[in-house]
């Protein structure tokens, strides 16, 4: 990939969230340094949270025209990825999670899709487990019920079907629109419609940004687009996945994601989706 700072040369500002894990970011970074091409030209911004020596290191020496900000105490996610988006200076954003590996061409089409369709706000790749197989990364905006049944034993029980129905599993090769939100480890969107939408909300600390980014973008009335012929490798650790009761007390991350699902549905005043000109 060609990178350059010069003002109004630049197709995609891919910014990239890092915290405490340099051998993933350098999976990262080699995978969009070998798998983009030359007809876009970008730039890379790497945005440290709670940073250390060996992640500074790292992009300082081995990845020079990549820019990297760090944050000295752990910010967040929704803080730290507006820091580095409010210093980019690409047409469209690409917000990326260090654990994405792009494949061959991913981010060439997602930029040619959103360059042809001006009524999409935010577009999504295909992810991939790292064995080769789809991972789910569309999904319904979220009901309490949806919440309390992915985190608790009841999801295997009475809250099964519509567990089930919660995912969305788009079929076929052609990029779709989605009634809901998807996985934020990979989003292009915009510049310029940041001003009408806003930057992450920084309420969050981890978890439901990405959906509350979506549903402002779709209440807004723009397009929620998954692109499957862009394909992007993730390692989903889901930290906070657990089925015990007991997890709202021993499991920080757990806490950390219901906490979070309040915080959204206090927000929005509930969970029912304002639709505007047929988003």
């Amino acid at each position: 990939m060609t990178v350059t700072r010069q003002k109004n040369k630049i197709d995609v500002s891919i910014v990239i969230v890092s915290h405490k894990n340099a051998s993933v970011l350098k999976l990262c970074l080699d995978a969009l340094e070998k798998n983009i091409g030359r007809e876009i030209k970008g730039e890379i911004i790497v945005v440290d949270s709670e940073t250390q020596e060996e992640v500074r290191d790292l992009v300082l020496e081995d990845y020079p025209k990549v820019r990297f900000i760090p944050f000295f105490r752990n910010v967040g996610f929704a803080r730290a990825l507006n820091k580095g988006i409010k210093s980019a200076r690409g047409e469209m954003i690409l917000a990326l999670n260090p654990d994405i590996v792009v494949k061959r061409r991913a981010v060439e089409i997602m930029h040619r899709y959103m360059k042809k369709h001006a009524e999409a706000g935010i577009a999504g790749p295909m992810l991939l487990n790292f064995n080769g197989s789809y991972q789910a990364s569309c999904f319904r905006f979220y009901t309490p019920a949806t919440v309390i049944y992915r985190r608790t034993f009841l999801g295997e029980s009475v809250g099964k079907k519509a567990l089930k129905s919660f995912v969305i599993s788009p079929k076929g090769e052609k990029p779709q629109r989605i009634k809901g939100w998807l996985m934020g480890s990979a989003l292009m969107l915009r510049a310029d419609n940041l001003a009408k939408v806003g930057l992450m909300d920084e309420r969050y600390f981890m978890y439901f940004e990405d959906v509350d980014w979506c549903r402002r973008f779709f209440e807004a009335g723009y397009k929620i687009v998954y692109v499957p012929q862009a394909k992007m490798f993730h390692y989903h650790s889901k930290m906070s996945a657990s089925k015990s009761i007991f997890s709202l007390f021993f499991n920080k991350m757990t806490f950390v994601h219901l906490l979070s699902g309040l915080k959204y549905f206090i927000k929005f005043k509930g969970w029912k989706i304002k639709e505007k000109n047929g988003a």
